[in-house]
């Protein structure tokens, strides 16, 4: 079964759409399509939830909690998500030397392994869609989401700031 997207060719469709439904819809394809490159690479037991998880671990492990708060998901999911990639064995947990209630999470061999194949992955489809609009709109479309991500980012980091003074 195709799972694509449908999108009519009506171009006038999304003349009017709310920004967060085109980013999502975005998103929806960037996702499929790095899902259907991973499955390809024989990574099939990888899900998009996945992504919330792989690229947010360092070589020194990083604790559940530590990953749900720099993706912004809540910690529930995430430990779900966790246990799934360690049952599947892309990840491990191990104790956290500096807390020893805490666990760390690590990529394994194989979830190391996960990581190029995503970024080969995202760099194609970036390169697919600078031919169906332009490298130079591409490239405004990345600057502009930069400095709209820094400055929520600052305006998160003054807003926790005045929470604790």
């Amino acid at each position: 079964m195709d799972r694509r997207l449908s999108i009519p060719s009506d171009d006038d469709r999304f003349a009017h759409a709310p920004l967060a439904i085109l980013l999502r819809l975005v998103h929806q394809h960037y996702a499929q399509e790095v899902d259907a490159y991973l499955r390809d690479a024989g990574f099939s037991d990888i899900r998009p939830a996945h992504a919330n998880v792989i690229p947010f671990v360092p070589a020194d492990g990083i604790q559940v909690s530590e990953i749900a708060r720099l993706t912004r998901v809540r910690k529930q999911t995430t430990a779900q998500a966790v246990a799934q990639l360690e049952r599947a064995g892309y990840v491990e947990r191990r104790p956290d030397p500096a807390d020893g209630r805490a666990q760390l999470v690590f990529l394994t061999a194989r979830g190391k392994e996960v990581g190029p194949v995503a970024v080969a992955a995202g760099r194609r489809i970036v390169a697919r869609w600078a031919g169906l609009t332009s490298p130079e709109e591409i490239e405004i479309l990345r600057g502009s989401l930069q400095t709209l991500l820094a400055k929520l980012q600052q305006e998160m980091a003054s807003d926790a700031g005045a929470d604790d003074g």
